[in-house]
């Protein structure tokens, strides 16, 4: 997979990118990052990528030159365009599986107020990560891409490590317990203990929809 960032602010996403998890998978070739500075394509001598919205209001708008530009400079053939955008569909983990499969990934990072309505035309996607706004797709993008990249096969060392993830099964997950045994009079469930699995498995599941029913009764639906 190959992620691309058209950014104001490439040097954001260097830390994120380089390390734990999202940086092994680079190193094992899996996934590629590619961050473009949009203001590059401005096609103007002052570099100028915003400019004073029409019809008046507070704020700067994001010109589409930059953009168009960037887009076609990276000439790619089908990717997954998605532009971080509060008016957007609510990232999700089905939403993470789905991208997971994809070959090229293209996020749109905006920055302060706006975009210009016609860059909506280039885009496959839009996203928000949450009924906030942030300054910037930055961060938002850096968020999918973590939710993403642990899904492709080979990136984390055990794969039914997130097959069992909260929302991966339409639950919360069950509580996890290790060492030690006892922790200031805390101790480990019995049923952990006696190496029975189908009791094991049967505990885990239970303790998932008693957890998301007491915090997220509405994954369960009528269920809960």
């Amino acid at each position: 997979m190959n992620i691309h960032y058209l950014t104001l602010f490439p040097e954001m996403y260097e830390g994120v990118l380089s390390t734990s998890i999202l940086g092994r998978a680079k190193e094992k070739g899996i996934v590629d990052y590619h961050t473009v500075n949009f203001r590059d394509y401005s096609g103007n001598k002052h570099n100028k990528v915003d400019d004073y919205p029409y019809g008046g209001g507070a704020g700067m708008v994001l010109k589409p030159e930059p953009v168009f530009n960037a887009m076609e400079a990276m000439d790619l053939e089908k990717p997954r365009v998605i532009l971080m955008c509060p008016q957007g569909r609510r990232f999700d983990q089905k939403m993470a599986e789905e991208l997971s499969r994809e070959d090229d990934i293209v996020f749109i990072c905006g920055h302060y107020e706006g975009y210009d309505e016609r860059i909506r035309t280039l885009v496959t996607d839009e996203v928000s990560i949450g009924d906030y706004v942030l300054t910037g797709g930055e961060l938002a993008s850096m968020t999918m891409t973590d939710a993403i990249v642990r899904l492709i096969p080979g990136v984390l060392s055990r794969e039914e490590s997130h097959q069992e993830d909260s929302f991966s099964t339409g639950l919360l997950e069950h509580p996890h317990y290790t060492r030690p045994r006892d922790y200031r009079g805390m101790e480990v469930p019995e049923v952990l203990l006696n190496g029975n699995h189908k009791l094991i498995e049967e505990w885990r599941r239970e303790e998932s929809l008693k957890r998301t029913r007491e915090r997220r009764p509405d994954l369960l639906g009528d269920d809960a």
